[in-house]
């Protein structure tokens, strides 16, 4: 399992798909994202220009252990994009778009750790190499409202989570890629 994060625009997605690419000649790509406006499929769409046209392509945020253990071809890598949006998904799936002042947050980080602790399991059960993407969110403002407050936190302890159990993990700033894990 090879973690790679840093900054929005960083160059984090560029630099995963040099990695993946030079380990894998096939590459599952994980897309977590969901296509809600225009400018997230435009964002959709240059990402899937910048990945080779023979990668897979499966598309979902929840329970994507499974995926890795049931969805890999022989010989195949993985490429999960991304964590953040994943983590973001998912809490507002749980949460059903409710309020964030009536939100119980322990219990929703509880049901992201299940959903984070199985893609560690299944990264760790896998000899495929698995490349994962995520958003370092703890560098900037602490912001206002609570629900970013409490996303933010919740990032932060999944990235330490997945930083842990990595083989290898990466800091990808202004497109530079530096090793500062390596097991």
């Amino acid at each position: 399992m090879i973690l790679v994060t840093g900054g929005a625009r960083s160059g984090k997605s560029a630099h995963t798909e040099r990695l993946a690419a030079q380990s894998c000649d096939h590459v599952l790509y994980i897309a977590t994202s969901l296509v809600t406006d225009d400018e997230m499929a435009l964002r959709v769409a240059k990402h899937q220009a910048q990945r080779p046209e023979h990668w897979r392509t499966w598309e979902g945020f929840r329970d994507v252990g499974d995926v890795i253990r049931h969805h890999l071809q022989p010989g195949e890598g993985v490429m999960l994009e991304c964590i953040t949006t994943m983590l973001s998904n998912l809490l507002y799936e749980e949460s059903g778009g409710a309020d964030p002042e009536t939100l119980d947050f322990p219990a929703l980080e509880a049901f992201l750790y299940r959903q984070i602790d199985d893609l560690i399991a299944a990264c760790q059960q896998s000899s495929a190499p698995i490349f994962i993407v995520t958003n370092e969110l703890g560098m900037s403002i602490t912001p206002s409202n609570r629900l970013a407050r409490h996303f933010v936190d919740i990032s932060g302890r999944v990235n330490q989570k997945l930083a842990q159990a990595a083989e290898e993990v990466w800091w990808v700033v202004s497109g530079i890629g530096v090793k500062i894990k390596c097991r």
